[in-house]
């Protein structure tokens, strides 16, 4: 059997589905699994054991410097005329509700067969045969809603725990990084969030850096999202994290840039535990094993939490991450320290 899983969307959507994965590979031990993910998350999957093969094509958005539009096309089609060759027995949708740009890639592989959730009256449904109504019975995480799909091929859930490898460079990097620091406990700090009511801020996180070093003999590796604030395609945090880095000199907290995936994996990997808001950080630290401090604004807690690890969530009713204390976070990580 050859099997192709689709997921198209972002970073933390794609270390959700690596529990489907797991599933496939155990529950068809001998079948031929591959994924089709885009450039932006593909690292999400490097190494991963489950997986005979990641296909990988760029969306016309992150094309890299100097590469046309046209070229991002050309190496497209040219990629989906080799998967039409693969003849995939199935291709999954993997994704909640249905899915119509994923579908379009689906039926471009030509697989003999097509799984997904469908939705009446949505155009193009009738393409998928082995469809799955999408409704939910009860509030669910987001990999318990997509394990749902794997229903038509006999397999049934509770889906397993996430699954990533942290890339062996990147990680020794950042652990001879935390090990040049004093401390006996090395935690991350993720200061970036794309929503703007899950942004903490700056103050917020130089004051708990000063209150881990302190209580808890910690050493910190600061992340945040690449870039300048200013920049309008790819804004960042490079201001933010400069600022903190200012404002705690004589602690026990070093920079961590990540300009490629690989490197905010290996940086997470070294860390003890992780303090982060709701995002893409969150669930690589999950999928790394990682006990996490999270924060939530306007976010769903029930579908997005930390999945298959320890964590401490905080929310406010004013759905605001700004309104999260420090005393509030530090208790939190406290918690979380007595339950390990």
């Amino acid at each position: 059997m050859k099997i192709l899983v689709i997921r198209r969307d972002n970073i933390g959507d794609l270390v959700c589905t690596t529990p489907m994965f797991s599933a496939l590979r155990q529950h068809y031990p001998d079948a031929h699994i591959a994924a089709l993910v885009n450039s932006y998350n593909a690292d999400v999957l490097a190494g991963n054991p489950d997986l005979d093969a990641v296909h990988v094509y760029t969306k016309a958005k992150h094309r890299e410097a100097g590469q046309s539009v046209l070229g991002v096309y050309l190496d497209r089609l040219r990629l989906f005329r080799k998967l039409r060759a693969e003849r995939f027995d199935h291709a999954i949708i993997a994704g909640a509700h249905f899915l119509p740009r994923a579908l379009r890639l689906a039926r471009l592989v030509a697989p003999r067969h097509i799984i997904g959730f469908t939705e009446p009256g949505k155009r193009g449904v009738q393409h998928i045969d082995m469809g799955i109504p999408y409704a939910l019975p009860q509030p669910m995480h987001e990999v318990e809603d997509i394990f749902r799909l794997l229903g038509p091929l006999g397999i049934a859930g509770p889906p397993g725990p996430q699954v990533l490898i942290s890339p062996a460079e990147e990680t020794h990097k950042a652990e001879e990084l935390a090990n040049s620091m004093t401390g006996s406990l090395t935690v991350g700090l993720h200061i970036s969030a794309r929503k703007p009511l899950q942004r903490w801020p700056k103050e917020s996180f130089a004051e708990l850096a000063r209150r881990l070093a302190s209580r808890h003999d910690a050493r910190m590796l600061l992340f945040w999202s690449p870039g300048s604030a200013n920049n309008p395609q790819h804004p960042g945090d490079d201001e933010k994290a400069a600022w903190i880095v200012e404002n705690v000199k004589g602690l026990p907290l070093a920079p961590f840039p990540t300009r490629r995936l690989a490197e905010l994996m290996g940086g997470l990997a070294a860390c003890d535990a992780v303090i982060c808001s709701d995002g893409g950080a969150m669930h690589i630290a999950a999928g790394l094993g990682k006990p996490i401090v999270c924060f939530f604004g306007n976010s769903d807690a029930t579908r997005w939490h930390p999945w298959g690890v320890p964590y401490e969530l905080l929310k406010k009713e004013s759905r605001d991450v700004a309104d999260i204390t420090v005393e509030e976070a530090l208790a939190a990580f406290e918690r979380l320290m007595a339950r390990l």
